[in-house]
């Protein structure tokens, strides 16, 4: 009997060979449908794959894509240089979407990435139910972001670090605590803060007081929506604050209200990256370890593209730093 060739299995599942080899390789935008009408062609046909013909014709482009909510903050900012570094001592290029946590954008982003046959993605952007992530074969590496269940997430230890954040305002004197999150429909560990911030709240026989600061608004709408959160809580006397980017924020807006910081307000950020401890040393701040974050997210990626083995989830431990905030 002949052995059969990929031109038999595209002639069976009705489909090109171009789209055979992708399925092979794992490349590009490709339905489940066509998935499986290729496999089930390959199964019936016995077609087993020449493996030293596809490691000398695969093509690799040693292109990666990041695609984060942007890099004019400075989270996102350390995490995306520190990546770009790894992989480009690991011999990959990037290409960078700046998606503004608009979904229609993510979407372009992802099907431009896609189109120019990147090797592998990084996504930090917190939209969620984008259908192209579940149905491309493209090996995918998460940071802070539920995707789903066979993408791998790479987060720092989200609740220590609320329960760390709560619990320095209440040993120093604070009761009436206001935290800021992202809305909760946003599928991230980074909610854990929030529950942890609850659970330490009540433990220590207090009442939570949340507030929801989107990612995305100005930064006329974000002041007014910090504004509301002292005129409604006029006693309040601690803040823990999601990113420092909008603890920045609330310091301005309570020094201009009168508040005197840390005598009146005891406030802690999150996040920690290197430039905002330079720029705002005073800021008492949950610390993420971005560097390394970086650096497993990086090395997971490699794996899932070598097809050997790797942590689905990887869960990294966080730190005070100590300004003069509280």
């Amino acid at each position: 009997m002949m052995k059969a060739k990929i031109d038999d299995v595209a002639k069976l599942a009705g489909v090109s060979k171009t789209t055979v080899s992708r399925v092979m390789n794992k490349r590009g935008y490709l339905s489940d449908k066509t998935v499986k009408k290729v496999h089930d062609a390959m199964n019936e046909l016995n077609y087993h794959p020449n493996v030293v013909a596809r490691q000398l014709f695969k093509q690799e482009t040693k292109l990666v894509g990041l695609i984060f909510p942007t890099v004019n903050n400075p989270f996102f900012g350390q995490l995306v240089s520190s990546m770009e570094k790894k992989l480009f001592s690991k011999g990959f290029k990037v290409l960078i979407g700046d998606s503004m946590n608009d979904p229609d954008k993510e979407k372009l982003y992802l099907q431009e990435l896609m189109t120019h046959q990147v090797d592998g993605l990084i996504v930090g952007a917190h939209n969620h139910g984008i259908e192209e992530y579940k149905n491309t074969n493209l090996p995918i590496v998460a940071i802070d972001r539920i995707m789903n269940k066979d993408i791998p997430v790479v987060s720092s230890d989200n609740y220590l670090g609320g329960q760390l954040a709560t619990q320095l305002l209440i040993d120093n004197g604070a009761r009436i605590i206001v935290h800021t999150n992202d809305p909760q429909n946003i599928k991230s560990p980074a909610q854990k803060r929030r529950s942890a911030y609850e659970d330490t709240m009540i433990h220590n026989g207090l009442d939570p007081i949340v507030y929801t600061l989107e990612f995305d608004s100005n930064s006329d709408k974000k002041i007014d929506s910090i504004k509301r959160i002292f005129k409604e809580n006029p006693n309040i006397d601690g803040l823990f604050v999601s990113n420092d980017m909008d603890a920045a924020q609330v310091m301005d807006v309570a020094k201009d209200l009168g508040y005197r910081i840390p005598e009146d307000l005891k406030v802690v950020g999150y996040d920690g990256a290197d430039i905002t401890r330079i720029l705002l040393p005073s800021l008492t701040t949950v610390v993420q370890p971005i560097d390394k974050m970086a650096d497993v997210a990086v090395s997971t990626l490699v794996a899932r593209m070598q097809d050997v083995s790797y942590s689905s989830n990887k869960i990294l431990p966080v730190k005070i730093w100590r300004g003069k905030t509280v």
